[in-house]
């Protein structure tokens, strides 16, 4: 048995966009009551339009699961000039280095997620990536983009190459100029 309940619950109302660690983006498009095992949970029914997912949370799970709101638009600029910065690659073992950046991928902090983008990002005139590295990479542009396009009210799209021009914006990345070369050289 399901039952519509109110529309807000511990700061999160029906409507509105938040952050799921585990799938990144998602709207609140109900909170309900269902009937498990003898026991009545309330449950946000939370919507993951680009996975076609729907995944109902209850309302107790909220802090342990790291359900969070939106970042606020300072976070989005901080993370935008975290990708502008010199990537930092430790020197260990790539599966090692492939664990870390899955957690903060998962963690859903936008500040962790954009310092994988910054880190595994390849421009053009850069060696190939690794299969499970531009798996990575494109796992945390995805949540990083579909963040950027929700606080910013941009589509996909727009967040994608928003992204893409700070990336391009960092040291050591994109065509060097003669300028460049010359600026490295003294």
């Amino acid at each position: 048995m399901v039952t519509k309940k109110p529309q807000q619950r511990l700061g999160f109302k029906t409507g509105e966009y938040i952050v799921y660690p585990a799938h990144g983006v998602g709207l609140i498009t109900s909170i309900e009551e269902q009937e498990v095992a003898g026991l009545t949970l309330e449950l946000f029914v939370i919507s993951f339009e680009q996975d076609k997912l729907t995944l109902r949370v209850p309302v107790a799970k909220i802090k342990s699961v790291g359900m969070r709101k939106l970042a606020e638009e300072d976070e989005v600029k901080k993370a935008l000039e975290t990708v502008t910065g010199r990537a930092r690659v430790k020197r260990t073992m790539w599966s090692r280095r492939a664990q870390e950046y899955e957690a903060k991928i998962n963690s859903g902090d936008l500040i962790a997620i954009s310092e994988v983008v910054r880190d595994l990002f390849r421009s053009d005139d850069q060696p190939e990536q690794s299969y499970s590295e531009r798996q990575l990479f494109e796992q945390a542009m995805d949540r990083m983009s579909r963040e950027v396009s929700a606080v910013n009210k941009i589509t996909l799209t727009e967040a994608v190459q928003l992204i893409e021009k700070n990336l391009a914006k960092s040291p050591r990345r994109g065509p060097k100029s003669d300028a460049a070369d010359a600026e490295e050289a003294a």
